[in-house]
Protein backbone atom coordinates (compact mmCIF):
# COMPACT_ATOMS: atom_id res chain seq x y z
CA UNK A 1 0.00 0.00 0.00
CA UNK A 2 3.15 2.53 -0.19
CA UNK A 3 2.38 5.50 -1.63
CA UNK A 4 -1.77 4.32 -0.90
CA UNK A 5 -4.68 5.53 1.30
CA UNK A 6 -3.30 7.82 4.10
CA UNK A 7 -4.90 6.71 7.41
CA UNK A 8 -5.53 8.84 11.04
CA UNK A 9 -6.89 6.92 13.94
CA UNK A 10 -8.81 9.09 16.38
CA UNK A 11 -8.66 7.67 19.89
CA UNK A 12 -8.11 9.38 23.35
CA UNK A 13 -10.70 9.85 26.37
CA UNK A 14 -14.12 10.48 26.66
CA UNK A 15 -14.96 14.08 26.61
CA UNK A 16 -11.90 15.48 25.46
CA UNK A 17 -12.81 16.04 22.17
CA UNK A 18 -12.89 12.86 19.74
CA UNK A 19 -16.32 13.83 17.98
CA UNK A 20 -14.94 17.59 17.46
CA UNK A 21 -11.49 15.98 15.56
CA UNK A 22 -13.63 14.02 14.03
CA UNK A 23 -15.74 16.46 11.96
CA UNK A 24 -12.99 18.29 11.73
CA UNK A 25 -11.05 15.54 9.78
CA UNK A 26 -14.66 15.19 7.81
CA UNK A 27 -14.18 19.18 7.15
CA UNK A 28 -10.96 18.71 5.79
CA UNK A 29 -12.35 15.69 3.48
CA UNK A 30 -11.16 12.87 5.17
CA UNK A 31 -13.63 9.79 5.16
CA UNK A 32 -14.66 9.46 8.45
CA UNK A 33 -16.16 6.14 10.34
CA UNK A 34 -17.26 6.72 13.81
CA UNK A 35 -17.05 4.26 16.33
CA UNK A 36 -15.23 1.25 14.74
CA UNK A 37 -14.29 -1.90 16.71
CA UNK A 38 -10.60 -2.38 15.94
CA UNK A 39 -11.09 -5.76 14.57
CA UNK A 40 -12.97 -4.43 11.71
CA UNK A 41 -9.71 -1.69 11.29
CA UNK A 42 -7.92 -4.93 8.68
CA UNK A 43 -11.37 -5.00 6.68
CA UNK A 44 -11.63 -1.31 5.77
CA UNK A 45 -7.79 -1.00 4.59
CA UNK A 46 -8.29 -4.15 2.39
CA UNK A 47 -11.84 -2.47 1.09
CA UNK A 48 -9.56 1.07 0.74
CA UNK A 49 -6.57 -0.90 -1.39
CA UNK A 50 -9.24 -2.60 -3.08
CA UNK A 51 -8.08 -1.69 -7.48
CA UNK A 52 -10.73 1.30 -8.44
CA UNK A 53 -11.33 2.26 -4.46
CA UNK A 54 -11.78 6.46 -4.45
CA UNK A 55 -10.96 6.97 -1.03
CA UNK A 56 -7.40 8.29 -0.33
CA UNK A 57 -7.56 9.47 3.31
CA UNK A 58 -9.67 7.70 6.13
CA UNK A 59 -10.24 8.52 9.28
CA UNK A 60 -11.07 5.61 11.88
CA UNK A 61 -12.63 6.69 15.15
CA UNK A 62 -12.14 4.21 18.23
CA UNK A 63 -14.86 4.32 20.52
CA UNK A 64 -14.44 3.72 24.09
CA UNK A 65 -16.08 0.43 24.41
CA UNK A 66 -13.97 -1.16 21.56
CA UNK A 67 -10.80 -0.30 23.67
CA UNK A 68 -11.44 -3.93 25.20
CA UNK A 69 -9.96 -5.24 21.85
CA UNK A 70 -6.60 -4.38 21.05
CA UNK A 71 -6.31 -1.03 18.96
CA UNK A 72 -2.67 -1.71 19.57
CA UNK A 73 -2.40 -4.97 17.71
CA UNK A 74 -5.13 -3.29 15.12
CA UNK A 75 -2.66 -0.56 14.13
CA UNK A 76 0.47 -2.37 13.86
CA UNK A 77 -1.21 -4.82 11.43
CA UNK A 78 -1.92 -1.63 9.92
CA UNK A 79 1.06 -0.49 9.94
CA UNK A 80 3.05 -3.74 8.58
CA UNK A 81 0.88 -3.26 5.46
CA UNK A 82 3.04 -0.06 4.34
CA UNK A 83 0.15 1.79 4.89
CA UNK A 84 0.60 5.55 6.47
CA UNK A 85 -1.05 5.42 9.52
CA UNK A 86 -1.29 8.60 11.83
CA UNK A 87 -2.31 7.89 15.49
CA UNK A 88 -3.76 11.06 17.34
CA UNK A 89 -4.55 10.64 20.81
CA UNK A 90 -6.48 13.48 22.62
CA UNK A 91 -6.35 13.84 26.95
CA UNK A 92 -7.29 15.92 29.08
CA UNK A 93 -7.02 16.38 32.81
CA UNK A 94 -9.50 14.84 35.26
CA UNK A 95 -11.06 17.94 36.41
CA UNK A 96 -11.53 19.61 33.00
CA UNK A 97 -13.77 16.26 31.98
CA UNK A 98 -15.87 15.93 35.16
CA UNK A 99 -16.92 19.70 34.54
CA UNK A 100 -17.56 18.97 30.64
CA UNK A 101 -19.78 15.56 32.08
CA UNK A 102 -21.37 17.77 34.31
CA UNK A 103 -21.71 21.00 32.02
CA UNK A 104 -23.11 18.29 29.03
CA UNK A 105 -25.49 16.01 31.44
CA UNK A 106 -24.11 12.95 29.94
CA UNK A 107 -23.24 9.62 31.34
CA UNK A 108 -19.23 8.54 31.03
CA UNK A 109 -19.44 5.15 29.46
CA UNK A 110 -18.01 3.31 31.78
CA UNK A 111 -19.84 5.12 34.69
CA UNK A 112 -23.14 2.62 36.32
CA UNK A 113 -23.86 5.54 38.80
CA UNK A 114 -24.88 5.45 41.85
CA UNK A 115 -25.08 1.35 42.34
CA UNK A 116 -21.83 -1.11 41.06
CA UNK A 117 -22.67 -2.86 38.18
CA UNK A 118 -23.34 -6.39 38.85
CA UNK A 119 -22.12 -9.43 36.16
CA UNK A 120 -23.52 -12.29 36.04
CA UNK A 121 -20.04 -14.21 35.89
CA UNK A 122 -16.48 -13.54 36.43
CA UNK A 123 -15.28 -13.56 33.04
CA UNK A 124 -18.09 -10.58 32.09
CA UNK A 125 -16.71 -8.51 34.81
CA UNK A 126 -13.26 -8.53 33.31
CA UNK A 127 -14.81 -8.12 29.78
CA UNK A 128 -16.69 -4.99 30.90
CA UNK A 129 -14.80 -3.34 32.97
CA UNK A 130 -16.74 -0.15 34.98
CA UNK A 131 -16.82 2.40 37.76
CA UNK A 132 -19.21 3.48 40.41
CA UNK A 133 -18.37 7.64 40.19
CA UNK A 134 -17.23 9.81 36.97
CA UNK A 135 -13.77 10.49 38.39
CA UNK A 136 -13.10 6.78 38.65
CA UNK A 137 -14.74 6.22 35.54
CA UNK A 138 -12.21 8.51 33.84
CA UNK A 139 -9.33 7.00 35.82
CA UNK A 140 -10.31 3.57 34.44
CA UNK A 141 -10.47 4.61 31.03
CA UNK A 142 -7.15 6.14 31.25
CA UNK A 143 -5.37 3.57 32.70
CA UNK A 144 -7.45 0.73 29.62
CA UNK A 145 -5.81 3.58 26.88
CA UNK A 146 -2.13 3.37 28.31
CA UNK A 147 -0.89 1.18 25.29
CA UNK A 148 -2.68 2.89 22.74
CA UNK A 149 -1.28 6.63 24.05
CA UNK A 150 1.93 5.16 24.20
CA UNK A 151 1.71 4.48 20.18
CA UNK A 152 0.27 7.88 19.63
CA UNK A 153 1.81 9.99 16.61
CA UNK A 154 0.24 12.99 17.86
CA UNK A 155 -1.00 13.25 21.53
CA UNK A 156 -3.41 16.72 21.88
CA UNK A 157 -4.32 17.66 25.45
CA UNK A 158 -7.07 19.60 25.28
CA UNK A 159 -7.75 20.47 28.64
CA UNK A 160 -7.32 24.35 27.81
CA UNK A 161 -8.84 23.98 23.61
CA UNK A 162 -12.29 25.00 23.07
CA UNK A 163 -13.86 23.01 19.87
CA UNK A 164 -12.37 26.10 17.93
CA UNK A 165 -8.79 26.26 18.57
CA UNK A 166 -9.10 21.89 18.59
CA UNK A 167 -10.50 21.79 14.79
CA UNK A 168 -7.37 24.45 14.34
CA UNK A 169 -4.89 22.23 15.63
CA UNK A 170 -6.44 18.91 13.57
CA UNK A 171 -6.03 21.24 10.77
CA UNK A 172 -2.84 21.87 11.69
CA UNK A 173 -1.96 18.62 12.22
CA UNK A 174 -3.80 16.38 9.66
CA UNK A 175 -4.75 19.18 6.89
CA UNK A 176 -2.40 19.50 3.52
CA UNK A 177 -2.38 22.52 1.13
CA UNK A 178 -5.54 23.00 -0.37
CA UNK A 179 -7.35 21.58 3.04
CA UNK A 180 -8.94 24.91 4.12
CA UNK A 181 -12.30 24.09 4.60
CA UNK A 182 -15.05 26.03 2.64
CA UNK A 183 -17.73 28.16 4.00
CA UNK A 184 -20.86 27.87 1.89
CA UNK A 185 -22.01 30.77 1.76
CA UNK A 186 -25.98 31.68 -0.24
CA UNK A 187 -27.48 35.09 -0.46
CA UNK A 188 -31.11 34.76 -0.61
CA UNK A 189 -34.56 37.40 -1.12
CA UNK A 190 -37.03 36.68 0.77
CA UNK A 191 -40.91 38.89 1.59
CA UNK A 192 -41.53 40.14 5.38
CA UNK A 193 -44.84 38.89 4.93
CA UNK A 194 -43.62 35.67 4.06
CA UNK A 195 -41.53 35.29 7.47
CA UNK A 196 -38.05 36.05 7.68
CA UNK A 197 -36.10 32.78 6.98
CA UNK A 198 -35.35 30.72 9.90
CA UNK A 199 -31.44 30.02 8.45
CA UNK A 200 -30.34 33.23 8.05
CA UNK A 201 -27.44 34.21 9.55
CA UNK A 202 -27.33 37.65 8.38
CA UNK A 203 -30.65 39.67 7.40
CA UNK A 204 -31.06 43.07 5.74
CA UNK A 205 -34.45 45.19 5.58
CA UNK A 206 -35.01 46.66 2.25
CA UNK A 207 -38.58 48.15 2.44
CA UNK A 208 -37.03 51.72 3.04
CA UNK A 209 -36.12 51.52 -0.59
CA UNK A 210 -38.04 53.02 -3.02
CA UNK A 211 -41.27 50.11 -4.60
CA UNK A 212 -41.52 49.19 -7.98
CA UNK A 213 -44.40 47.70 -7.23
CA UNK A 214 -45.70 50.95 -7.17
CA UNK A 215 -45.24 51.72 -11.02
CA UNK A 216 -47.67 50.48 -13.17
CA UNK A 217 -45.38 49.47 -15.67
CA UNK A 218 -42.80 47.04 -13.72
CA UNK A 219 -45.34 45.44 -11.74
CA UNK A 220 -45.94 42.41 -13.23
CA UNK A 221 -42.36 41.45 -13.21
CA UNK A 222 -39.66 40.24 -10.58
CA UNK A 223 -36.33 41.93 -9.95
CA UNK A 224 -34.77 39.69 -12.27
CA UNK A 225 -36.45 42.00 -15.13
CA UNK A 226 -33.43 44.11 -16.91
CA UNK A 227 -36.44 46.68 -16.45
CA UNK A 228 -36.76 46.26 -12.79
CA UNK A 229 -32.99 45.86 -11.80
CA UNK A 230 -31.95 48.81 -13.47
CA UNK A 231 -34.47 50.84 -11.42
CA UNK A 232 -34.28 49.44 -8.17
CA UNK A 233 -30.19 49.55 -8.45
CA UNK A 234 -30.76 53.12 -9.90
CA UNK A 235 -31.96 54.79 -6.81
CA UNK A 236 -29.97 57.20 -4.62
CA UNK A 237 -30.85 55.39 -1.74
CA UNK A 238 -30.11 51.88 -2.99
CA UNK A 239 -26.53 53.25 -3.84
CA UNK A 240 -25.96 54.31 -0.62
CA UNK A 241 -27.25 50.94 0.56
CA UNK A 242 -24.92 48.81 -1.52
CA UNK A 243 -21.75 50.81 -0.88
CA UNK A 244 -22.27 50.38 3.10
CA UNK A 245 -23.29 46.96 2.75
CA UNK A 246 -20.51 45.58 0.60
CA UNK A 247 -17.69 46.83 2.97
CA UNK A 248 -19.11 45.21 6.20
CA UNK A 249 -20.15 41.66 4.43
CA UNK A 250 -16.11 41.82 3.13
CA UNK A 251 -15.39 42.14 6.70
CA UNK A 252 -17.66 39.48 8.39
CA UNK A 253 -17.19 36.62 5.89
CA UNK A 254 -13.37 36.17 6.50
CA UNK A 255 -14.66 36.34 10.59
CA UNK A 256 -16.92 33.56 10.25
CA UNK A 257 -14.56 31.08 7.93
CA UNK A 258 -12.16 31.91 10.75
CA UNK A 259 -14.45 30.42 13.52
CA UNK A 260 -15.71 27.65 11.77
CA UNK A 261 -19.07 28.20 10.19
CA UNK A 262 -19.59 25.27 7.52
CA UNK A 263 -23.03 27.54 5.99
CA UNK A 264 -23.53 31.41 5.97
CA UNK A 265 -26.98 32.70 5.16
CA UNK A 266 -27.27 36.39 4.16
CA UNK A 267 -30.75 37.33 3.47
CA UNK A 268 -32.46 40.38 2.09
CA UNK A 269 -36.02 40.95 2.36
CA UNK A 270 -38.69 43.49 1.38
CA UNK A 271 -42.32 42.98 1.37
CA UNK A 272 -43.33 40.87 -0.89
CA UNK A 273 -40.04 39.50 -1.95
CA UNK A 274 -40.49 39.84 -5.80
CA UNK A 275 -39.10 43.29 -7.08
CA UNK A 276 -36.52 45.01 -4.42
CA UNK A 277 -34.53 42.35 -2.43
CA UNK A 278 -34.40 40.06 -5.67
CA UNK A 279 -32.61 42.59 -7.25
CA UNK A 280 -30.59 43.87 -4.54
CA UNK A 281 -29.65 39.67 -3.53
CA UNK A 282 -28.48 39.71 -7.52
CA UNK A 283 -26.19 42.42 -7.12
CA UNK A 284 -24.71 41.56 -3.92
CA UNK A 285 -24.32 38.18 -5.23
CA UNK A 286 -22.46 39.19 -8.39
CA UNK A 287 -20.06 41.82 -6.25
CA UNK A 288 -19.17 39.33 -3.66
CA UNK A 289 -18.44 36.73 -6.62
CA UNK A 290 -16.50 39.57 -8.50
CA UNK A 291 -14.40 39.61 -4.72
CA UNK A 292 -13.00 36.06 -5.51
CA UNK A 293 -15.61 34.35 -3.24
CA UNK A 294 -17.55 31.39 -4.40
CA UNK A 295 -21.41 31.83 -3.09
CA UNK A 296 -24.58 30.85 -4.88
CA UNK A 297 -27.83 33.02 -5.50
CA UNK A 298 -31.50 31.64 -4.34
CA UNK A 299 -35.26 33.93 -4.26
CA UNK A 300 -37.31 32.11 -1.60
CA UNK A 301 -40.95 34.15 -2.53
CA UNK A 302 -39.71 35.43 -6.20
CA UNK A 303 -42.86 33.19 -7.16
CA UNK A 304 -45.82 34.03 -4.83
Amino acid sequence: MAGGPEFVIVAGLSGAGRSTAANALEDLGWFVIDNLPPHLIGDVADMVARPGARLRRVALVAGTREYREDLVTAISQLRELNAAVRVVYLDAPTDVLVRRYDDTRRRHPLHTGDQPAIADTPEQAMAEPVAESVIDAIELERELLADVRETADVVIDTGDLNVHELRDRVHDEFGSTGDEPQMRTAVMSFGYKHGVPPDADLVFDCRFLPNPHWVPELRPFTGLHPGVSNWVLGQPATGTFVEHLMPLLESLLPSYRTEGKSYLTIALGCTGGRHRSVAIAEEVTRLLAEAGHDLHCRHRDIAR
